[in-house]
């Protein structure tokens, strides 16, 4: 069977003149946008949703794409039926569209998975054990690199991309005050002691902190180590090209990037994962079994065993779709001027604090209204450096219960605690937690302001409604919202597995 080709991204908008903050409207139309959530005392309200660097709403294309498919669904590369050709079609457009997206070189590999977790958990099974002498060994001798200290990442690590490698026994870099002085640190670990891969976030899902990639990556090629971006946060904010860039692999997820389907994808290069062992032993990574052994599939088949998630790549692939032929310049206008609104709002609230890793030219104690124009233009480009998520304590109130009072009285969807980064809001924050907002496409400007005026509030009067303390954190008192028709039970309140 002929497999569809993917159609070129749109060509990327022209750079757009920067936006007013008070007039930032949606930039994209998300499923949801005009959700109604009952409130604690009576009634309800618009659902502001901040919590996109949880998961990100799906864009109306990509569910009126995933609509498209649902009435062809059947088996992907295993029907000779109409519907079955067309769904292995798109499942390897889709591979092709993401390729394009974020620039994969002719010798680079698209391999979906369950989302970055799992990419990462893969690539980890596939890192080569470091040669002598330095860099990494041989293909062929994949899964051992942690017995050397073969990867090396740094300590602002989310969980994925670093409980994967401290299994491996990987070494730690502990980020230092400034982003010059991180790349050094970085350098200066890598020249003490070989490696084969180095491990860093493409921006940090609690300050929102970009790294330095490009110097990270030069960096790791000039000591002979490869470079694995954890691009969950970095990929629906910013265009990344692997060709370009020199990154050697890059895991994402479809939820973050508003494709909320169960698909995510390791996009890199093919000689590490072509000698690693299947990931999963399966069906449709085997070329042929027999009871006393099996031949196994070349990649990318050779780490997709079991039935593909077709609707999770067709939605991953349209998703990307949708943000490329927004253009780059229009979606950093948008989030730059949330984040500035954001940020120069809640310094103004007495017993507020944002959480930051490395100094900003904002950080300087000067008033605002006395610096020039050339200073605000450092400030703007300071904003450059970080994608739309900004994390802040509250003097006299616990995380969890800002977050609730939040949600309980103001329909304010946050995130609060630990967010799968324990070791950095440790360094952070005196009880290792913190509130989180997060803006996307789908935010406005209304939204900051709304944050704002219920955290103005809370710090002039406290909460209005009565709060327990739980084993999951807080919870209104009595809560009584109730779940949508198709529920059944009493609301849930905040919990957490792992007090994340």
């Amino acid at each position: 069977m002929t497999i569809l080709a993917a159609a070129p991204f749109p060509a990327l908008d022209e750079p757009r003149p920067v936006l007013d903050e008070a007039d930032v409207a949606p930039l994209a139309e998300v499923v949801g946008a005009e959700l109604s959530v009952p409130l604690v005392h009576g009634g309800g309200a618009r659902y502001v949703n901040l919590d996109y660097a949880a998961s990100a709403p799906a864009l109306r294309a990509v569910a009126d794409r995933v609509a498209e498919l649902l009435p062809l669904y059947a088996s992907v590369h295993r029907g000779a039926g109409y519907a079955s050709a067309v769904c292995t079609s798109a499942y390897e457009a889709a591979r092709a569209e993401i390729a394009a997206f974020v620039g994969a070189a002719d010798d680079h590999v698209v391999v979906f998975t369950r989302n970055t977790t799992d990419a990462l958990n893969l690539l980890a099974t596939a890192v080569p054990a470091v040669a002598p002498g330095g860099g990494a060994g041989r293909a062929g001798r994949a899964g051992r690199a942690g017995s050397a200290g073969g990867v090396v990442h740094l300590d602002i690590e989310h969980h994925a991309n670093l409980l994967p490698w401290q299994r491996l026994g990987a070494r730690v870099v502990r980020a230092a005050g400034t982003r010059a002085e991180t790349v050094a640190a970085v350098e200066a670990e890598l020249a003490a002691s070989p490696a084969a891969l180095l491990a860093v976030t493409g921006a940090s899902n609690v300050t929102g902190e970009c790294p330095p990639l490009a110097e990270l990556t030069s960096v790791a090629h000039r000591h002979g180590a490869r470079i694995v971006v954890d691009g969950a946060q970095l990929v629906p904010h910013r265009r990344v090209s692997l060709a370009e860039s020199g990154i050697d692999y890059l895991a994402f997820s479809g939820h973050k990037i508003y494709a909320p389907f169960g698909a995510g994808a390791l996009v890199g290069r093919r000689d590490w994962l072509a000698a690693a062992p299947p990931y999963l032993a399966g069906g449709g990574a085997v070329r042929e079994v027999r009871l006393g052994g099996t031949e196994w599939a070349a990649v990318p088949a050779r780490h997709e065993a079991g039935t593909p998630n077709v609707v999770g790549a067709v939605a991953l692939a349209a998703a990307c779709r949708a943000v490329a032929a927004l253009g780059p310049d229009a979606v950093s206008a948008h989030e730059t001027a949330l984040v500035r609104r954001l940020t120069r709002g809640l310094a103004a609230i007495d017993g507020v604090r944002t959480l930051r890793l490395w100094p900003s030219a904002a950080d300087h104690d000067r008033d605002e209204d006395d610096r020039d124009e050339d200073d605000r233009g450092e400030d703007d480009r300071d904003e450059d450096d970080r994608i739309g998520v900004v994390t802040f304590t509250v003097d006299g109130y616990p995380a969890a219960l800002v977050a609730q009072y939040l949600s309980a009285e103001h329909g304010i969807g946050v995130r609060d605690g630990r967010f799968c980064a324990h070791p950095l809001l440790a360094r952070l924050t005196a009880d290792g937690t913190g509130v989180r907002a997060s803006v996307g496409l789908g935010s406005r400007a209304a939204d900051v302001d709304r944050l704002l005026s219920a955290l103005t509030a809370l710090r002039a009067d406290g909460p209005a409604w009565a709060y327990a303390a739980t084993e999951a954190g807080w919870a209104p008192d009595p809560d009584p919202r109730a779940l949508p028709g198709w529920l059944t039970g009493e609301f849930p309140g905040a919990a957490s597995p792992c007090g994340d």
